[in-house]
């Protein structure tokens, strides 16, 4: 059989009218392509803007079904179920961007991050742990490590806290003597509960050594050696505290009045309480001395005496119901109702408030049960701030 030459030249112009057509058309429909997915991606950005999430997570999703390759769409969309509160969303997201084999390094360690915290934001706090430990050496590091110590505190394992906390310290991101002292404490009052008070005294012992100023070591030892049936010892460790931790006096002159009384030491304690008031005018340390007295002794007119004291220096509510409480009225029938009135109106001055987050309280905290913060509490009470 002869080779037509004649028909492979008649073939070659068709063939390239074809392959025109066909580039044409993958140029159109690439074109096509980029304008509808930027499209989808701007009009996302703009309901962002207006606040309007449903509609961004709409339009991002239809960018993504136009390029599934986008890696920065998938994260803004991770981010929106996040704030949404639709963890499994976000979780699906960031795996996915996870499984992906063309993720680069870095966009790998940052969809790291965003899982771990999806599974923080959903309490799913042993996932988090998890996947916030792979990111160990990564630029995302510190902000996990920051994580990780939230996340000890909420389920409560203070040694593994502590540790992050001296990693963190040890890094320069600051100070974290206080916290550590805090975990000390938690876990010296965790021995307290397990009937161990010679390991929690020398938790104590590490947490003063660790923060001297800090007031709480102190004041919890000294509750522990109370109990232990010695006051005399409760009362040289408070008095101790009265000297490195001068602010909280008003948590510890209560305290300290309680165990005076019981060891004796009633008279060296009052003369004391005396000086720091003369200082540091406080209703709590007021209340001290007047328990002082009253254990000494003293008519009960020298309590009111005291109040009326206080009420010249301090425009006191509480002090001047607890002045009314002793004071004789000229219509004495009316006398309860209104005490009463003056007591609940008092309540709430005599609250504790957090000056992080604003939540009250009846006792003080050494951490806010409303937004976690440590040592946000000030000493003195609502009247008093």
């Amino acid at each position: 059989m002869e080779f037509d030459l004649s028909l492979i030249l008649l073939a070659l112009p068709i063939v390239f009218v074809l392959g025109w057509i066909a580039s044409r058309f993958d140029v159109r429909q690439l074109r096509m392509e980029n304008r509808q997915a930027p499209k989808a991606y701007f009009k996302g950005l703009n309901f962002l803007l207006n606040e309007q999430q449903d509609q961004a997570i709409d339009a991002f999703i239809e960018a993504v079904q136009n390029d599934p390759d986008t890696s920065e769409l998938h994260f803004a969309l991770g981010n929106l179920f996040r704030r949404r509160g639709e963890y499994e969303r976000a979780v699906r997201v960031h795996q996915h961007l996870l499984s992906r084999g063309d993720l680069s390094l870095d966009d790998r360690h940052r969809a790291q991050h965003g899982l771990a915290l999806d599974y923080l934001k959903a309490g799913l706090l042993d996932r988090a742990e998890e996947a916030l430990l792979k990111l160990e050496g990564t630029r995302f590091e510190a902000q996990s490590r920051l994580a990780l110590l939230a996340n000890y505190e909420r389920s409560r394992d203070w040694q593994h806290a502590a540790q992050i906390a001296q990693k963190l310290e040890a890094c320069g991101q600051g100070s974290f003597k206080g916290r550590l002292s805090h975990y000390l404490c938690e876990q010296a009052m965790a021995s307290v509960v397990a009937h161990d008070p010679t390991q929690a005294l020398a938790h104590f012992t590490q947490a003063m050594h660790i923060a001297p100023d800090a007031p709480r070591p102190r004041i919890d030892m000294a509750a522990l050696q109370n109990q232990q049936d010695n006051p005399t010892l409760a009362c040289e460790t408070l008095t101790q505290a009265l000297a490195t931790a001068p602010a909280a006096v008003a948590l510890i002159a209560p305290r300290l009045a309680q165990y005076a009384i019981a060891c004796g030491q009633g008279p060296r304690a009052l003369a004391r309480l005396k000086a720091l008031y003369t200082h540091t005018p406080s209703l709590d340390v007021l209340d001290a001395i007047v328990a002082l007295e009253a254990a000494s002794g003293a008519p009960t007119a020298t309590a009111r005496e005291w109040y009326a004291h206080h009420l010249e220096s301090e425009p006191s509510l509480v002090a001047a119901a607890k002045w009314i409480a002793g004071e004789k009225l000229e219509h004495e029938q009316f006398h309860p109702q209104v005490q009463r009135a003056l007591d609940h109106a008092v309540k709430p001055l005599t609250r504790y408030r957090c000056a992080a987050c604003g939540f009250e309280a009846k006792q003080h905290f050494w951490q806010c049960p409303g937004c976690q913060a440590w040592d946000s509490y000030p000493a003195r009470r609502v009247e008093e701030l």
